[in-house]
């Protein structure tokens, strides 16, 4: 369920939203599938995406797993804004800018750890967990100055809220609910992350590398190009199981793309063919175990999607891999460069073994030196590179599979379109991109997706 935290963003100054870039319709033409190429270098579209939709959006800040106890913490990013995510004494969470109020240095610089208060190295500011200034060096001074201690404590971001265990926060205070934002997204959200009664927790740590590309066509790329995989990543199919990837364009049958809000979904119904890619038996094993047990709890089509070939993206920048079990952020870095965040994920209930297995399993195929890593982040960094060309970048590019295939009566939530071999979630992801950097407030954003489950309670009760 979405567990919300929201905070009043008492200290969180924003401007009034910039007018949007002119012309930003013709770099899209979604009815014939086209798209221009500006997208991907031009600096000025950039800094609007900062504006409009890194600083707008609910975007992934961590996991529950990752702060179990009071002043654990972890430091991430929301765009290029780096926060600190701590739990609180009551096990609430809390996220604050990771900027000292006084003179900007950063008051935390580990990834993640536990500790009582957060100290800027400057001038030795203090601040409890909770984000209050609690004292610094020479505090007389300030206080004959007059400084007033509780209007200077850390900027809280406008809203932090949590679902399956997946914590999500967001600057814009007039951003909608995370369940009205995630919408019948959760549906699909559930088939991995409430697989089994325990949950999920992230295992091993996070592995951090940057790519020389632009964030969106990593989005794209998992919001459902499984087309790239038969070609891309065969020779690394053949190492890692001895034999080429599944020929999915010839099965469109009981395989879908799904959207809803620009976050999608690309899945067949085999159970455990992305898992099947780690060359671990026990772990095919333990997903055809688990997998009537998933039925029972949600359904027989989601308890055939839990380590099918797929792949998801939560837009704008957050993706993941069912059965192969890695999840991953896209931080942007400039319209050429992502600082990319890894980790793996499993079920919390899992043995230890099979844990371990996926780990491994994971690190092999996609981290900075897996199988399947270094052929993704290859395509990409030429693909951005390519597009800056002074002619070239005058030349659409196409976007059009699977015009005309969405199904009608799939009784399935979102908007569902037959096979997997399609573009139908990379329009809609960008039908979202374009929305969001048209509108100055969310209440000019289109209402494109109409909801089947309810913004309030959990997807499963609706599902029931």
């Amino acid at each position: 369920m979405c567990n919300d935290t929201r905070t009043q963003p008492i200290r969180l100054k924003r401007r009034p939203a910039s007018d949007a870039r002119e012309n930003l319709d013709q770099l899209l033409d979604l009815e014939n599938g086209r798209m221009s190429r500006n997208m991907f270098w031009d600096h000025d579209i950039y800094e609007q995406e900062l504006e409009k939709i890194f600083a707008r959006c609910w975007l992934f800040v961590g996991h529950e797993s990752q702060i179990p106890k009071s002043g654990d913490y972890i430091t991430t990013y929301l765009g290029e804004d780096n926060v600190i995510v701590v739990r609180q004494k009551d096990g609430a969470v809390k996220a604050f800018l990771n900027t000292c109020p006084h003179r900007g240095n950063k008051v935390c610089f580990a990834d993640a750890g536990s500790a009582r208060q957060f100290v800027c190295n400057y001038h030795g500011w203090s601040f409890g967990i909770d984000g209050g200034l609690k004292g610094m060096h020479a505090s007389e001074a300030y206080e004959a100055s007059g400084l007033d201690k509780s209007q200077h404590g850390l900027h809280p971001v406008a809203g932090i809220e949590s679902y399956r265990g997946l914590i999500f926060a967001t600057l814009d205070p007039a951003a909608p609910s995370l369940a009205e934002y995630l919408g019948d997204f959760r549906y699909y959200l559930d088939a991995v992350f409430d697989m089994d009664e325990g949950g999920t927790e992230f295992v091993g740590g996070c592995v951090k590398s940057v790519i020389q590309c632009n964030w969106k066509y990593a989005s794209e790329n998992f919001v459902g190009d499984i087309l790239h995989a038969g070609w891309t990543h065969d020779s690394g199919a053949r190492a890692m199981i001895g034999g080429p990837v599944a020929e999915v364009h010839k099965f469109p049958e009981q395989s879908y793309h799904v959207n809803f809000n620009g976050h999608g979904w690309e899945f067949n119904q085999d159970i455990v063919g992305n898992a099947a890619t780690l060359g671990e038996k026990d772990l095919v094993k333990y997903l055809y175990n688990l997998q009537p047990r998933v039925a029972e709890r949600l359904g027989e089509v989601r308890s055939r999607m839990i380590g099918s070939i797929s792949s998801a993206t939560l837009f704008p920048n957050t993706s993941f891999l069912p059965g192969q079990n890695t999840f991953r952020t896209w931080h942007p870095r400039g319209p050429g460069q992502i600082e990319l965040h890894t980790w793996t994920f499993v079920n919390k209930a899992a043995p230890q073994d099979i844990k371990d297995k996926w780990r491994k399993g994971t690190m092999m195929t996609f981290s900075p030196t897996g199988v399947f890593e270094m052929d993704d982040g290859e395509n990409w960094e030429y693909s951005t590179k390519t597009n800056a060309g002074f002619v070239t970048r005058q030349q659409d590019l196409y976007m059009g599979l699977g015009s005309n295939t969405r199904l009608a009566d799939s009784g399935l939530p979102g908007n569902v379109f037959k096979g997997q071999i399609n573009e139908a979630n990379q329009r809609a992801f960008y039908q979202r991109w374009l929305d969001l950097m048209k509108s100055k407030t969310w209440a000019e954003v289109p209402q494109r997706d109409t909801p089947m489950l309810p913004t309030t309670g959990t997807a499963q009760e609706k599902a029931a």
